[in-house]
């Protein structure tokens, strides 16, 4: 009798680990891969995608560039997730051109693919794309500043601070929208670089980053030493831009500078008079969307729907700014600090 008890009991064991290993077979591995890892944005993805993961139940794997525009490091991240036999991923491209084949590959070995912010080129390259309208985003800081101005728009000059010289979806949409916004013609809607409106006295490249925007406002000052407008593609950026302005003693109010995103210190830096507005957009939002777009994929086959009129899922943006213009729609910092995230 004992020993059939011993018997049983070693039988309990057995089926508990092989119980036990099935479910960690069947546990749903996603992934997240981010452009970067110390950009606030991608911090703030990061805690809302682990947050859900862990409120869902899921494996959450995590990747990210080396640096803006690192396509080969998000290439590999891919790869590794086929490889893992994960059920999808979330991603921020890089390149939004460059790293369609592999989001094929992706796609083709039966994963979901979910891009998050930036679209890909063609947008329709992804199962589904979870992003701020960034052209509307760019279109109400281009109004604002317009607006702001008034007469004196007719006679601006600005300056043009973006992301990179493959210019990703994110970088001219962005650019385009605050041009549009501006009343600027803005030739190709694809691209920036073609208008001929004497208002832009150039386009510079700052990788999204504070030390490559006081680079590239100095740059631009050295060609339009009197600059009054400056577009940032987003808020680290415009924060070097201002320490360049600074720096010459331009800090007094007369230069506009305008900026997305929507971070905890970019709404502080609207509050303290360094930017004037920015558009905010709500990456915790986009990721958390993501793993629960995935988790239902893995369980029943369904793709995530678009917004109404749209190729993609508007997760919202809000323009920000203690000194509202009419006829522009617009939130105050006090509000922008309650909604804002890194």
């Amino acid at each position: 009798m004992g020993k059939f008890l011993k018997i049983a009991a070693t039988g309990a064991v057995m089926l508990g680990l092989m119980c036990g290993t099935a479910a960690y077979a069947q546990e749903i591995v996603v992934g997240l891969i981010t452009k970067t890892e110390g950009n606030p944005f991608f911090v703030k993805m990061r805690e809302g995608a682990q947050a859900k993961a862990d409120e869902l139940g899921i494996e959450l794997r995590t990747f990210a560039g080396k640096f803006d525009g690192d396509n080969d490091s998000q290439i590999a991240a891919i790869e590794n997730l086929i490889a893992s036999g994960a059920k999808g991923f979330a991603i921020v491209p890089s390149d939004s051109s460059a790293i369609v084949p592999t989001i094929q590959q992706a796609r083709d070995a039966g994963l979901l693919v979910i891009v998050l912010d930036t679209p890909l080129d063609p947008i329709d390259a992804a199962d589904a794309t979870f992003a701020t309208d960034n052209r509307q985003a760019g279109r109400l800081i281009g109004e604002w500043a317009k607006g702001t101005l008034g007469d004196a728009a007719a006679t601006a000059k600005i300056a043009m601070l973006d992301l990179a010289v493959n210019q990703p979806t994110v970088d001219y949409l962005r650019d385009q929208g605050f041009m549009e916004g501006f009343g600027i013609d803005v030739k190709d809607a694809n691209k920036y670089g073609d208008e001929d409106d004497a208002r832009i006295c150039g386009h510079e490249m700052t990788g999204g980053a504070e030390d490559g925007g006081r680079t590239a406002m100095e740059t631009l000052l050295q060609k339009c030493p009197d600059i009054n407008v400056v577009y940032t593609i987003n808020e680290p950026s415009a924060a070097g831009a201002y320490e360049a302005l600074k720096a010459i003693g331009k800090d007094d109010g007369s230069v506009l500078i305008v900026s997305v995103d929507g971070g905890c210190p970019g709404v502080a830096n609207v509050k303290d008079g360094v930017i004037g507005a920015t558009s905010q957009q709500y990456p915790l939002l986009m990721a958390s969307m993501a793993m629960e777009a995935i988790k239902k994929f893995a369980e029943t086959g369904e793709k995530p729907a678009v917004t109404a009129g749209l190729n993609f899922f508007d997760t919202g943006a809000a323009l920000i700014t203690d000194k509202p213009v009419d006829g522009v729609e617009s939130i105050d910092t006090a509000k922008g600090a309650e909604l804002c995230w890194g």
